[in-house]
């Protein structure tokens, strides 16, 4: 079997969706792309959560084609495929539609950067994308195009849902997840009143700590 590490990883990550309410039923997917193959492995199509084994995964390769599984690649495979073909950096793609996210993904609005932990993170705004049809390349490059001049590693699609990427597979969750948990915050601020805005040399602060000096 292919890529067997790999597909443990991405099954295991998966199961990150459902527990943190990112999902529901068979929406979303994690992929990951190997450094030294380039295959890809991704979450079949239609599957429930609990039903997802390392086995279950497919591999493809970098331009969406089958390489090993019986099963159908999720619907978005073309999608990821042309994200990691035009963001090299990028080792792990996740597709959600949180509620939160994707009520401003909705309403057609970025999501502004009102606290630390969204500097930290995002270095900014998450950045919202324009709309696509399901199946083909167009959400892979709506995603490229809104994460182009941005330091965020997630964006929203309108009318759709959230997309993250990252080192790796679990970066990528990991930025699935805080994405909806700063979605939370800002709609529940909304609610209250105005938020006060960080000034933008302030968050250039917090990303950089975040990313060069916070940690182990």
């Amino acid at each position: 079997m292919l890529l067997e590490q790999l597909r443990r990883e991405v099954c295991t990550l998966h199961a990150e969706l459902p527990r943190n309410n990112l999902v529901a039923w068979t929406s979303g997917n994690v992929s990951a792309r190997d450094p030294e193959s380039n295959l890809v492995v991704i979450k079949p199509s239609g599957l429930t959560f609990d039903k997802l084994t390392p086995e279950s995964m497919v591999v493809v390769d970098i331009n969406g084609t089958v390489v090993e599984s019986d099963l159908k690649p999720s619907s978005d495979t073309a999608s990821h495929c042309y994200i990691y073909r035009h963001m090299p950096k990028v080792y792990g793609v996740v597709h959600t539609h949180s509620r939160y996210a994707t009520a401003f993904a909705v309403v057609g609005k970025s999501i502004p950067c009102y606290t630390t932990a969204m500097g930290d993170e995002f270095g900014g705004p998450i950045p919202l994308g324009g709309f696509a049809l399901i199946g083909g390349e167009e959400i892979g490059e709506r995603v490229v195009e809104a994460l182009r001049d941005s330091k965020s590693p997630a964006c929203i699609l309108q009318n759709h849902g959230v997309f993250t990427t990252g080192k790796n597979a679990e970066a990528a969750v990991k930025a699935a997840v805080m994405t909806e948990d700063n979605a939370a915050i800002v709609w529940l601020a909304l609610q209250l009143g105005t938020p006060i805005p960080i000034p933008d040399e302030d968050i250039a602060k917090l990303h950089y700590r975040y990313t060069n000096v916070y940690g182990q």
